[in-house]
């Protein structure tokens, strides 16, 4: 009788939703903390900005989500991303195209050293932290080695376009009106397909992601159509996180990453190869950090082999805010994208407010605490 009155009660509803949403809720909490105490964060031009500059570290997030899912680690990702930054500028320096720069960038600064990390991290058991340590040591040498310790100035006049342009306003709102039509009709198709098959569908959490995704493309839409646009970043880390999200829940290596993460010994007793499995994620996210960086120097007109420095520190930061269990096992790339822009609104919400860098250091460094605390929290009510 009691679970009857507990389950009509519209305040157990809400603790449900705020407790499933959190992420969410503080989001939006400190979104209308910094509107409150400076004008100028709620204005199209300051959220576009905002977008722009949280798509570097999203795209890094979105690979350290399925690192940090199969238990491991990747602190080299910032460093990648200077080494990154100086390679590309200095291929297009000595005359190489921007469209075969960027890709070999992509290949030698990330897949490569990816497969470099995964390797003696699956094949000799070595702990992530140690490996990836010794990397992210070796690329910032590297970058400053080719560099000469100096920043590298782009040569390309087409290459800066990447990171500065953006996508017409009109164009921006037909993409978002378009994104907004495929989710009600993917989550339509989904909920038909369980009915087909007699699965129980439980209109409560739908509604609830309707509503969010209708609110946060509206949002979209009126901050990208009466700006400039959709940066185009901003577009690229729309796709990764799109396409890492339906790696995750819609494929058999996404199931993989997470049969690895939960019981790695019971995953291999299954047949699932964890060699090749570690090898493709550390090569994933390797690869996402050099783009990172190759889209960073385009925004900057420039490379400085500096770039990057504690990068790693927001991705991480991003991905256990957004709910990835660093026992591994648990966690989403959606979660990880209001993560990034939590990281980010911090720190554009400070910067407008004037706090010193330092004190943003020793912010984050708490959130991080906070957001491992409650983790294991949740681990042990769960127990």
């Amino acid at each position: 009788m009691a679970t009857a009155v507990n389950s009509a009660n519209p305040f157990h509803h809400v603790a449900g939703f705020l407790k499933e949403n959190g992420t969410l809720v503080a989001l939006v909490a400190l979104a209308l903390i910094f509107s409150l105490m400076d004008e100028a964060f709620f204005t199209p031009r300051n959220l576009t900005n905002l977008a722009r500059q949280t798509t570097i570290i999203g795209i890094i997030s979105v690979g350290m989500t399925m690192v940090i899912i199969i238990n491991g680690i990747d602190l080299s990702v910032g460093s990648i991303v200077g080494l990154s930054a100086i390679v590309v500028t200095l291929l297009m320096q000595q005359g190489m195209n921007v469209w075969l720069a960027i890709p070999l960038t992509l290949l030698t600064t990330g897949t490569l050293i990816g497969l470099w990390n995964g390797f003696w991290i699956a094949h000799y058991n070595i702990p992530p932290f140690i490996i990836t340590l010794g990397m992210m040591t070796i690329a910032r040498g590297l970058a400053l080695t080719l560099s000469n310790g100096s920043s590298v100035p782009v040569t390309d006049p087409i290459f800066p376009q990447l990171g500065g342009s953006y996508i017409p306003p009109a164009v921006s709102g037909i993409l978002i009106i378009l994104t907004l039509s495929l989710f009600i009709f993917a989550l339509f198709r989904e909920v038909g397909q369980r009915r087909k098959y007699g699965a129980v569908v439980k209109l409560q959490p739908l509604i609830a992601s309707t509503l969010i995704t209708v609110v946060g493309l509206g949002l979209s839409f009126y901050v990208f159509t009466t700006y400039r646009g959709i940066p185009y970043p901003v577009a690229v880390f729309s796709i990764i996180a799109f396409i890492g999200i339906f790696m995750l829940n819609n494929t058999i290596f996404g199931r993989r990453i997470y049969a690895i993460g939960g019981n790695e010994e019971a995953a291999r007793l299954s047949g699932i190869r964890i060699y090749r499995v570690k090898l493709i994620v550390y090569s994933i996210i390797t690869t996402l950090a050099a783009l990172s960086g190759v889209l960073l120097a385009s925004r900057l007109n420039g490379a400085s082999p500096n770039l990057g420095n504690m990068f790693e520190l927001d991705a991480i930061s991003a991905v256990i805010i957004g709910g990835t269990s660093f026992s591994g096992g648990v966690g989403t790339i959606s979660g990880t994208v209001i993560g990034a822009f939590i990281i980010g609104i911090l720190n554009n919400g400070m910067s407008l407010l004037g706090v010193p860098t330092f004190y943003q250091l020793i912010i984050k460094g708490l959130i991080i605490i906070l957001a491992v605390w409650f983790d294991v929290l949740n681990k042990k009510k769960s127990a």
